[in-house]
């Protein structure tokens, strides 16, 4: 079948966070791109991307930026006004799925669990115990797990990092904390993948930013191995939590599932991802393969679903 797009511009880099990790999934997207057939000019995006693809005129944006700028509505909004189809969710479904607590209250008028949460500027958060530990501390409008911290039950004090005069990522999310298994499910177009059960390394106390990305970081389960129920419970509800937030394309949903033996059996939706990361240690290409979706024909796909009006 023919390509809808001929000439595609990869947005990658950006100024968020998480500039490195885009870097790595800009790179992986523009080579299957390129082995898919599509002419590809790979942008690292700053400040002036309006006047510079006004100047480029590509078909098609593929967008692989992660964190503010990029995943937040922002960027959507300039390929909006310049009429160029872009990858992934829209402006609002963005914007919604960026900031974690609007995100939560869009799943619960959807019925998807959520755990509770207070959210509280870094003073606030690092001068007392908000809610009683365990809790999970992260920034409301951050992602890739970029300063996060699990107050824990020895915890005399909440994270005094949240004081420090760099601390850059704004007001924080506390959330109780839900124990047992991290769990992630993507859904493509309106169909959930499966499901990975994500286990950190030795010595990384969760699934942080080093075992999200460094080799070795982190182990993968897939299938998970939980029960075929809650299985397909957690596919409808990683769909039901992608169409609450109004996403196209891809997304990933995360979930905690407490089915220790002294758990509560309680299951919870932390978060959607927008614009999930491509990189070599990625989930979601991970969970194609799995379906039997090879690498060049997922982003292939990505590219022909895009659109203006997302």
């Amino acid at each position: 079948m023919a390509n809808k797009y001929n000439h595609v511009a990869v947005l990658m880099g950006g100024w968020s966070s998480e500039r490195e990790v885009s870097l790595k999934s800009g790179a992986a997207c523009a080579g299957a791109l390129e082995q898919a057939g599509y002419r590809v000019t790979k942008v690292d995006v700053d400040r002036d991307i309006a006047a510079r693809l006004a100047e480029l005129k590509p078909e098609v944006c593929f967008n692989a930026l992660h964190g503010k700028g990029g995943e937040d509505g922002c960027l959507q909004g300039i390929l909006e006004t310049l009429r160029i189809p872009y990858t992934h969710s829209g402006v609002l479904a963005s914007a919604l799925a960026m900031d974690k607590e609007r995100a939560k209250t869009a799943f619960r008028a959807a019925g998807v669990p959520v755990a509770e949460g207070i959210v509280a500027s870094p003073a606030e958060a690092a001068s007392v115990h908000l809610m009683p530990p365990p809790y999970v501390v992260k920034p409301v409008t951050e992602g890739s797990s970029v300063g996060v911290f699990i107050v824990r039950e020895d915890h005399a004090h909440p994270p005094q990092e949240l004081n420090r005069p760099d601390w850059a990522f704004g007001n924080v999310l506390v959330e109780r904390y839900v124990g047992g298994r991290e769990l992630t499910c993507a859904v493509l177009g309106d169909k959930a993948l499966g499901i990975i059960e994500i286990l950190p390394a030795e010595g990384l106390g969760f699934y942080d930013y080093e075992a999200k990305y460094a080799k070795g970081g982190s182990r993968h389960v897939l299938p998970a191995q939980i029960s075929p129920d809650i299985y397909a419970f957690i596919q409808k509800l990683a769909v039901d939590a992608h169409k609450a937030l109004g996403c196209r394309g891809v997304s990933r949903a995360d979930f905690r599932l407490d089915d220790r033996p002294e758990g509560t059996g309680e299951l919870v939706c932390l978060e959607v991802n927008t614009q999930p990361g491509m990189t070599a240690t990625s989930l979601v290409p991970e969970l194609a393969a799995h379906a039997g979706m090879a690498f060049s024909e997922l982003v292939r796909w990505i590219v022909e679903d895009a659109s203006c009006d997302r």
